[in-house]
């Protein structure tokens, strides 16, 4: 069986940040990864791609012979990758077992607005046979707005639904929100369990009524859906980033279909 995370969220989420930090864990339990870069942008990495998109097709090439903005010529770049899928089989192709840490771009309008990732991501389920799951990855900065907050469970909620794997969202960056002592802070459990609620607490909810309106919709969809919750990530701590791995695994039902290992000595029989 083939396995692959996809690590997606808006820009400056920490997702990079987070593959390096889930390489180097899995490194230190003997597992093999390979990170595969999506982001044509991409230019600095602690971990050397194995695979990356940038081999294929490269942003600021488009961008200087088409004359594109950043967006329009990312979206040019997804294009031509589904365009040639083959670049992508034959790269993926002696990677039978291995565990693959797929690093997506920012834009969220490739998964949100427009179908680009999720093609990629039926693609490689149906017809690469891997076993995929997805991160969806907010700034723990969010907390201090709202109703920046909110906007990100909303875009959380629709790349759930979008990509249409299983997925679990992460709040990263949660070694910047504890306090003097070290200590997560008391209010943060609203938000890694979204407590709608909150959105009234905003003092525009008052004093503009169209506002609340519109706040008393957005809690409204988000209690109906009760499907985006958030998982604390340090990737500081060793303890954190080996959570998430095995919430990873667990949603992908890694191992499960391998046949178990005899020891040496009890395979060289007695």
């Amino acid at each position: 069986m083939r396995y692959a995370v996809l690590v997606t969220g808006p820009a400056g989420a920490g997702k990079s940040t987070f593959c390096s930090s889930l390489i180097t864990h899995a490194q230190t339990i003997g597992r093999q990864v390979h990170l595969v870069n999506l982001d044509p942008a991409a230019d600095k990495f602690e971990y050397e791609p194995t695979i990356d998109i940038r081999d294929l097709i490269n942003l600021e090439d488009v961008m200087e012979e088409l004359e594109f903005g950043p967006n329009g010529g990312l979206i040019y770049c997804f294009e031509y990758l589904l365009n040639n899928l083959d670049w992508i089989e034959d790269e993926l192709g002696s990677y039978e077992d291995d565990y693959l840490i797929i690093d997506c771009p920012g834009q969220i309008e490739l998964y949100t607005h427009i179908p680009l990732l999720p093609k990629l991501v039926q693609y490689l389920q149906t017809s690469l046979n891997f076993r995929i799951s997805s991160t969806y990855l907010i700034d723990s900065q969010f907390m201090q707005d709202k109703n920046k907050f909110f906007a990100g469970v909303m875009s959380a909620m629709s790349c759930m639904l979008s990509l249409g794997t299983s997925m679990i969202c992460l709040m990263s960056k949660m070694d910047l929100v504890k306090d003097e002592k070290g200590r997560t802070k008391r209010e943060v459990g609203r938000y890694l369990d979204p407590d709608p609620t909150l959105l009234f607490d905003s003092p525009d909810s008052e004093s503009n009524p169209k506002f609340n309106a519109l706040n008393r919709a957005v809690v409204g969809l988000i209690e109906d859906q009760n499907i985006v919750s958030f998982l604390p990530l340090d990737v500081t701590s060793e303890d954190s980033v080996n959570t998430i791995l095995s919430h990873i695994d667990n949603m992908m039902q890694y191992g499960e279909d391998e046949e178990p290992k005899v020891p040496k000595d009890m395979d060289e029989g007695e």
